[in-house]
């Protein structure tokens, strides 16, 4: 039988690959070489190019605007008052399902 201080383990464990795993998505999403993986209604429809015409070699798979990196998570607030729609709508199904994912995640604690 698990004794409380497995199961105190287990949760940190849990909580910390949780908040590992939103860090690295969003980390990704900034970097222009995963464009495409992010944004692909916003390539189709011609709302975004490619980063692979940049000038700069490293500015085509790294970003180097620092703002970025410390406003990363800026849209969590906006995609929690958006209705699952509008977020299908704008961002895709995966997006939503992630949100919905998190959302749960938030509540069951």
């Amino acid at each position: 039988m698990a004794t409380l201080e497995d199961i105190g383990v287990s949760a940190l464990i849990n909580i910390l690959s949780a908040f590992a795993f939103l860090l690295a998505f969003a980390f990704l999403r900034i970097q222009p070489l995963n464009d495409r993986v992010y944004f692909p209604k916003w390539y189709i429809s011609g709302d975004r190019t490619s980063p692979r015409r940049s000038r700069n070699f490293v500015a085509k798979f790294v970003n180097l605007n620092f703002k970025t990196y410390f406003t990363f998570l800026n849209w969590m607030p906006q995609a929690m008052r958006m209705s699952e729609t509008e977020i299908i709508n704008h961002a895709g199904l995966d997006s939503a399902a992630f949100l919905r994912i998190y959302i749960l995640g938030k509540w069951s604690y």
